[in-house]
């Protein structure tokens, strides 16, 4: 059985590479009478949700940047008072969050599947919105697919994500080696993701790494400099802060944080290589994150990213009809947006083996 079949049901090079059902990652129980699901008979019992709906993808679209082109438009707007500006201006970064799901699922063949005119042309917008967001297609393609195919993983996990150190690790690890782990792990690096996760990490960082391979890198940084250089001479420094940099840097944040608490969290299970499970990982390893309707909108519903991370291929507006659907993606770890549970999610910082949990650093010097 092909990657994609096991997983969404469609032929697409974007779905990460999920083991085959044959494999021992995907063993688990197919008869649904003598207990839940798992391995590939809980992946076939989502397939009937990696279906896109052609007309539903469109509406979304077209609300999405209906509603990015009009905050934006009021942040650029001079008759408006700076207050005002500056609140379209971080709506609009919250919008383009959402417009990143959009290219998200475009490149796990969620959605823009097949040959339509609207398809065709989405899949070179998404090319386009990819480069505009500093997340080039070839690097977020690579990272996020590696991602996929090994979260949770107890080595080997950090490509496309955060890494996770071992209480022991960490003990055996150089000076420089913990403060670049914690460096990557703080708080600051999320909240300034703009710089330190997307314009370095998503750019530079692989461009200087592999040009040929990671070649968008180039016109994604060429297009972003000649964009804020263009507005600064034209309309001001005020104006393209509002329209560029605040939406972006909003953007950046919440993306690098929902990104981190999708898979640090309290109750997650990280599991040694030789035992990884793909369907265990996608239900113990990924979050729930409970929202309210409105950032649910704003963050395109990927807060369902257990169902996510089981498949792939769902369109993120399926998402939680697949859940109503499956009992056995009903009982998620939780986190939300709560002050209260965003720094339960920070002060995680190690792996604990003795007790199969994640634990703080200062947990882990009192041990």
């Amino acid at each position: 059985m092909t990657t994609e079949a096991a997983v969404g049901g469609y032929d697409s090079p974007y779905l990460p590479e999920i083991p085959d059902a044959e494999s021992p990652a995907l063993a688990g129980n197919t008869d649904v009478a003598t207990g839940p699901r798992e391995g590939n008979a809980l992946i076939v019992a989502s397939r009937p949700f990696a279906q896109e709906q052609l007309r539903r993808s469109a509406w979304e679209t077209f609300t999405t940047f209906t509603v990015l082109a009009l905050t934006m438009g009021a942040a650029a707007a001079p008759v408006l008072p700076t207050a005002a500006r500056a609140l379209f201006s971080i709506i609009a970064g919250l919008t383009v969050v959402r417009g990143f799901i959009l290219y998200h699922d475009a490149l796990h063949g969620a959605m823009y599947r097949g040959n339509s005119l609207f398809a065709r042309v989405m899949r070179g917008v998404m090319w386009i919105y990819g480069l505009y967001v500093l997340a080039p297609p070839s690097v977020w393609r690579a990272t996020h697919n590696y991602h996929h195919a090994n979260t949770a993983k107890l080595v080997g996990s950090h490509i496309g994500s955060y890494p996770t150190m071992t209480v022991e690790m960490y003990r055996r690890a150089k000076p420089w080696q913990k403060r670049l782990y914690r460096a990557v792990r703080n708080p600051l690096t999320m909240l300034f993701g703009y710089l330190t996760v997307f314009l370095w990490g998503m750019c530079i960082g692989p461009f200087v790494r592999d040009r040929k391979r990671h070649w968008d890198a180039a016109p994604a940084l060429l297009a972003h400099v000649a964009l804020s250089a263009a507005m600064i001479s034209t309309v001001g420094a005020l104006t393209w802060a509002l329209v560029v940099l605040v939406p972006l840097m909003t953007a950046c944040a919440a993306g690098s944080y929902l990104f981190y608490a999708q898979h640090n969290f309290p109750g997650i299970m990280i599991q040694p290589r030789d035992k990884w499970s793909y369907t265990r990982a996608a239900l113990e390893s990924s979050s729930m994150m409970v929202t309210g309707p409105i950032m649910g909108w704003f963050t395109g519903q990927i807060g369902y990213h257990h169902v996510h991370h089981l498949n792939p291929g769902i369109p993120f507006y399926r998402l939680a009809e697949a859940m109503a659907a499956i009992p056995e993606l009903q009982n998620p770890h939780t986190t939300t947006l709560n002050p209260k549970d965003i720094m339960a999610c920070l002060r995680l910082g190690l792996w604990d083996m003795r007790q199969k949990k994640m634990i703080s650093y200062a947990e882990a010097e009192a041990n």
